[in-house]
């Protein structure tokens, strides 16, 4: 909101891990008005009711959400990319397995080419340099820094 002037029209693509996090942005981003581009990969999918509340909230808001396993379908006309961690704490004997997982879900300029012109990048930090590239961790879209002090001021 602070970077855009609003929430309103905007569309939001979450690519990686169906996590707390990104449940927590399907819970408001319909509310907000924003539509809501989810990629993740088989087996790692949102909780099933959380999906399923998304879905209504689209209806009941009239925003577009997507739940797919491709990367780029989610990034399409995107202005916010969005990932999180792909290990979050007690998953560390998982990391082999989800490390493979996750191949070909990186944040990278790549997928950001069919995002919206002016397309920002978020993460809520600490990144892992599989789940985002350097090029775009520290390129002038990322807003990751930003986000980090606004949540500061929130706890």
């Amino acid at each position: 909101q602070e970077h855009y002037g609003g929430l309103q029209g905007l569309t939001l693509a979450w690519i990686g891990d169906g996590n707390n996090v990104l449940q927590s942005l399907m819970a408001s981003a319909a509310r907000l008005g924003m539509h809501l581009h989810i990629a993740t990969p088989r087996g790692f999918e949102p909780d099933l009711r959380i999906t399923k509340m998304a879905e209504q909230n689209s209806k009941e808001f009239g925003t577009k959400f997507l739940l797919t396993t491709d990367p780029l379908e989610a990034a399409d006309s995107a202005n916010v990319l969005v990932t999180d961690t792909w290990i979050s704490m007690g998953q560390e004997e998982e990391k082999k397995e989800r490390l493979k997982a996750f191949q070909g879900y990186q944040v990278t300029m790549q997928t950001a080419k069919s995002a919206a012109s002016n397309w920002t990048f978020l993460h809520c930090l600490p990144r892992k340099p599989e789940e985002v590239d350097d090029e775009v961790f520290y390129s002038p879209r990322s807003l990751v820094f930003q986000e980090a002090e606004n949540r500061k001021w929130t706890i």
